[in-house]
């Protein structure tokens, strides 16, 4: 069994950029593997008595060498998607599996590339890509809403698609939001927080303005779909557990020439009188198997916030079973 493993890097640029600002990129590998780097001259040192550890950061560093080569400048979050996810039991290395060179998410004026973090999200972000309706289905966490927000700002800002349409089901207040102070953007802002924190996150502030002023982009209650049609359009449809059987036919029946949209939902926080309610839940039953439509599942070992989210989630799941 190996001890550990030393790769010795063409010169200090490369050297540089594998290890990143203070060393910060190899204690990320070090947080994830368990073993112990060094970094001296024109070398890297892993020192680990797990082979599968070792294997695993030969294919770390053979995929930096690689963008770096290629002229990009991995970001913590890169990092930190090679470093979680360890081979599969099929033999494939992490490289193969997920990390393709079209698997990262560019955005034209983003802050970075986006990358998936487990097997699943990269089936996920095929799916977005190859399907005209995407479903993602996942407890708080999983990235459900943020890379589906990531995917279509790819799309817009590119303009593979011409507008931006976010929506979700307003349970809170029975979809009645006469009684609240402003315009209908200040009546659905509250409910729409999480999509924009995650935009905020992804794009200047400034290119969402912009998106806005010209009305790339429209926010509006589940409600107010009905009777649209929506065409060349990139459509989310947020927190889908809460639409009733009605709503998500209407909604689905939306979806026009060239239009495209993702569905994302948590069957575990169904807020409406009765579970069985809800149009998620009928859809996953009834839409199984059509073309062009998929369903993405994402699951406790896909939580991509602070690792204390997944450790609540495993908690709470424990209990209630």
């Amino acid at each position: 069994m190996e001890d550990g493993i030393t790769i010795a890097l063409e010169n200090r640029e490369l050297l540089s950029g594998i290890c990143g600002a203070n060393d910060g990129n190899l204690k990320i590998i070090e947080m994830s593997l368990g073993g112990i780097i060094t970094a001296r001259g024109n070398e890297i040192h892993f020192e680990c008595s797990n082979e599968t550890g070792v294997r695993h950061f030969r294919t770390i560093m053979d995929n930096l060498i690689t963008v770096i080569t290629e002229g990009e400048h991995p970001s913590p979050e890169y990092i930190r998607a090679l470093a979680e996810n360890i081979p599969g039991e099929d033999g494939k290395t992490a490289q193969e599996t997920i990390y393709a060179a079209d698997s990262a998410i560019q955005i034209p004026q983003g802050f970075r590339r986006v990358y998936p973090r487990s097997k699943n999200q990269a089936c996920y972000i095929r799916n977005m890509r190859e399907n005209d309706i995407c479903f993602c289905i996942g407890p708080a966490g999983t990235g459900k809403t943020y890379l589906a927000i990531a995917h279509a700002l790819q799309m817009v800002l590119s303009r593979k698609m011409r507008k931006l349409v976010l929506t979700r089901p307003v349970v809170e207040a029975g979809e009645n939001l006469g009684f609240l102070p402003g315009d209908l953007i200040q009546k659905i802002n509250p409910y729409l927080r999480p999509l924009y924190d995650a935009m905020e996150s992804l794009v200047p502030y400034d290119a969402i303005h912009r998106m806005e002023e010209t009305r790339t982009m429209e926010i509006a209650p589940l409600a107010y779909m009905r009777g649209r049609s929506l065409n060349e359009c990139m459509v989310i449809l947020d927190e889908a557990q809460n639409t009733t059987k009605e709503q998500m036919k209407m909604f689905l029946t939306r979806i026009g020439t060239g239009a495209r949209a993702v569905i994302t939902g948590d069957v575990t926080q169904i807020d409406l009188p009765r579970r069985t309610d809800s149009g998620l839940l009928h859809a996953m039953e009834i839409l199984r198997g059509i073309e062009d439509l998929s369903f993405s599942f994402l699951h406790t070992g896909d939580v991509a916030r602070n690792p204390l989210v997944k450790k609540i989630i495993q908690a709470y799941n424990e209990h209630e079973t």
